[in-house]
């Protein structure tokens, strides 16, 4: 009945779809609508340094990529922010993905997923322009040479 519903709405829009979603059980508690997908442009990150931005959102993956995964740097444009913090609103800086909703495989056969999307503000060095991560960051920021993220983070994952 859910595929056939679709099938017959199909050419009216997306946001029509999302009334005749599966219940809770059927998709491991998320709707149809919200699969979880790459860091991509429009995408709206939180920000968990002390930096003084609030709110970015992703207006570029680097690396030639259409999207971006733990680890990896984006380019932001700061949307929501602290009057006194250093980075500003409308501000366009690099930032490293630490949290993501996407799930990513670890090589022990376990997987890591966070329940929103953060990054974290750094310069075109790549070192943090805050002071102090909050959150739990995950390790593989090792592997991908972010150790001063991963000594400035209160817990890693």
């Amino acid at each position: 009945m859910l595929s056939v519903g679709r099938s017959l709405l199909g050419g009216l829009g997306s946001h029509l779809s999302a009334s005749f979603s599966a219940p809770q059980g059927l998709t491991n508690g998320y709707s149809l609508s919200q699969l979880r997908s790459f860091i991509q442009m429009r995408t709206v990150l939180k920000v968990v340094d002390n930096s003084g931005a609030k709110k970015v959102m992703c207006i570029q993956a680097l690396k030639g990529k259409k999207g971006a995964r733990l680890g990896e740097t984006i380019v932001v444009s700061v949307k929501e922010a602290l009057p006194n913090g250093k980075a500003k609103k409308g501000n366009v800086y690099r930032a490293v993905v630490v949290r993501a909703a996407m799930q990513r495989g670890r090589c022990d056969g376990s997987e890591v997923k966070f329940d929103d999307n953060a990054c974290v503000l750094v310069d075109k060095q790549g070192q943090p322009i805050g002071t102090r991560v909050f959150g739990p960051v995950p390790h593989e920021l090792r592997k991908k040479n972010h150790v001063k993220i991963l000594t400035l983070a209160q817990h890693i994952a």
